[in-house]
């Protein structure tokens, strides 16, 4: 990781993004990405532990809002199973680490 990346806005996703949990995680999610600013913002995974394809399904929604106000988004420290989801989804190029 470069010091440029290292400067960006980061949001951290939580411990837990299942099905269960992901309409509540992304709305507290989205109220903390309109507070930070720049042209781009980083996604920090590295909390995450307990998750299913939903989290893939949060990631593209937070991605779609940035972009719609002309943003970025890069995934920070994705454990290895959603790196895998990711990649089994054909999103990689959507959501780059």
């Amino acid at each position: 990781m470069n010091a440029v990346a290292d400067a960006l806005p980061t949001l951290a996703l939580p411990e837990q993004l299942t099905m269960q949990s992901a309409a509540q995680a992304l709305g507290v999610l989205k109220r903390e990405l309109s507070s930070l600013t720049g042209p781009a913002l980083a996604i920090d995974a590295q909390r995450l532990r307990v998750f299913d394809s939903s989290a893939v399904a949060v990631l593209l929604e937070l991605r779609r809002e940035l972009q719609a106000d002309g943003r970025s988004l890069s995934l920070r420290h994705p454990p290895q199973r959603l790196s895998k989801l990711v990649s089994l989804y054909g999103v990689s190029e959507l959501l780059p680490t």
